[in-house]
């Protein structure tokens, strides 16, 4: 029995059951959820180096905002498997100019915490002929939510096998730091609002200290929602690695980045 004095707010609570979304699942069902991939380009000479793989349905208008109803229905998981599945199916067919682009894949918390996850990702490359090598595993914050020692067990399992792993949205989250130690990391993605602010002297700084801290630990990076010449310009010459945004391309559907990888290897 609870003591006269304690608060209501004190007792433990059964934790809130994820409402049904059928809508959601029907669609997943249907393989509605179709993908595009947003290029990734190297600041050095501007060629195609990746991709970030990025899910699309016309029932949420933005990838981060369906993955946020996908949570609250209990669906993240099944969403994530689907459309990294989906991903690498898809990048195994590609020939040409596409032939060694890397495909970067969104990891979401439900992810790590699934039970050899890790396994599953490469029999996913294996079972589709797509060489594990060329792709990379994007994590957020948020992503990692469990034990960061078993995080780190399974991250440093899929190195093993060639993937790559970067920190996605880095300078937004109070625990990034600690992540470069423990984990283990490949890139840095720079958060698309400290690129934005970049027009202000003392985002500049934070950017140029990134970067260059980045450069120290042996870690790439990439600067996220890149937009204007000024932005490139000043990150190119604090020695970033790669950059995806709007000055160069959005996210674009198979048959618009096949033409695209063409139109710039045709150029090269």
């Amino acid at each position: 029995m609870y003591g006269t004095g304690q608060r209501a707010s004190d007792r433990l609570r059964a934790p809130v059951a994820p409402s049904r979304d059928k809508v959601l699942e029907a669609a997943i069902v249907a393989n509605a959820i179709r993908l595009h991939f947003q290029p990734q380009i190297a600041i050095a000479d501007g060629s195609l180096v990746g991709v970030e793989a990025l899910a699309r349905w016309s029932g949420e208008p933005k990838s981060e905002c369906l993955f946020a109803r996908a949570a609250n229905a209990g669906l993240a998981e099944r969403l994530s498997r689907h459309v990294q599945s989906q991903a690498i199916a898809v990048a195994a067919t590609w020939t040409g100019p596409l032939a060694k682009v890397r495909l970067s894949l969104n990891c979401v918390a439900a992810d790590l915490a699934r039970p050899a996850y890790n396994r599953w990702l490469v029999g996913e490359c294996g079972r589709h002929g797509f060489d594990p090598s060329r792709l990379t595993l994007e994590i957020t914050e948020t992503s990692l939510v469990i034990d960061r020692a078993l995080a780190a067990a399974k991250l440093a399992w899929l190195r093993e096998w060639g993937v790559r792993i970067a920190i996605d949205d880095f300078g937004t989250g109070y625990a990034n730091l600690p992540y470069l130690t423990a984990l283990p990391l490949d890139c840095l993605k720079i958060d698309r609002e400290l690129i934005a602010g970049l027009d202000n002297e003392k985002s500049q700084i934070v950017v140029r200290s990134v970067i260059a801290m980045a450069r120290d630990l042996g870690l790439e990076t990439c600067a996220e929602g890149v937009e204007t010449e000024a932005q490139r310009r000043m990150v190119s010459q604090w020695g970033c690695t790669t950059m995806q945004g709007y000055l160069f391309a959005p996210a674009l559907d198979g048959p618009l980045l096949e033409s695209l990888a063409e139109t710039m290897a045709a150029a090269a």
